[in-house]
């Protein structure tokens, strides 16, 4: 028997296997669950327990930003285009979303 807990969390929380790491990306307002217009701007926490992760990254998500805003002064295929895995993760549930990691290196 699953506990009703397990079957509807109380915060949305993601299990990630991103390029052969497991890790954990939750939020920590419940309100992302069941209320879409706290969708627009909001805080994720990114936490793999590798031992090259120190603290558990703390990311912006936003999720009305617009592709144009984002530098133009590189091309699509240059190495400054690489997104992280956790990002294009993060943007299979929320397309086109822009993620700030506030100080933190990203991992790749």
């Amino acid at each position: 028997q699953v506990s009703p807990g397990l079957r509807t969390p109380r915060l949305p929380v993601w299990l990630c296997s991103l390029s052969g790491r497991h890790g954990v990306l939750f939020g920590t307002d419940s309100r992302l669950l069941s209320d879409w217009k706290c969708e627009r701007v909001f805080h994720l926490y990114f936490y793999s327990g590798q031992q090259e992760q120190t603290q558990t990254a703390r990311l912006t998500i936003d999720t009305h930003s617009h592709h144009w805003e984002e530098a133009q002064r590189e091309g699509p295929c240059s190495p400054g285009k690489r997104r992280p895995a956790l990002e294009m993760a993060i943007r299979t549930k929320w397309a086109g979303a822009t993620v700030s990691w506030n100080g933190t290196d990203p991992f790749y």
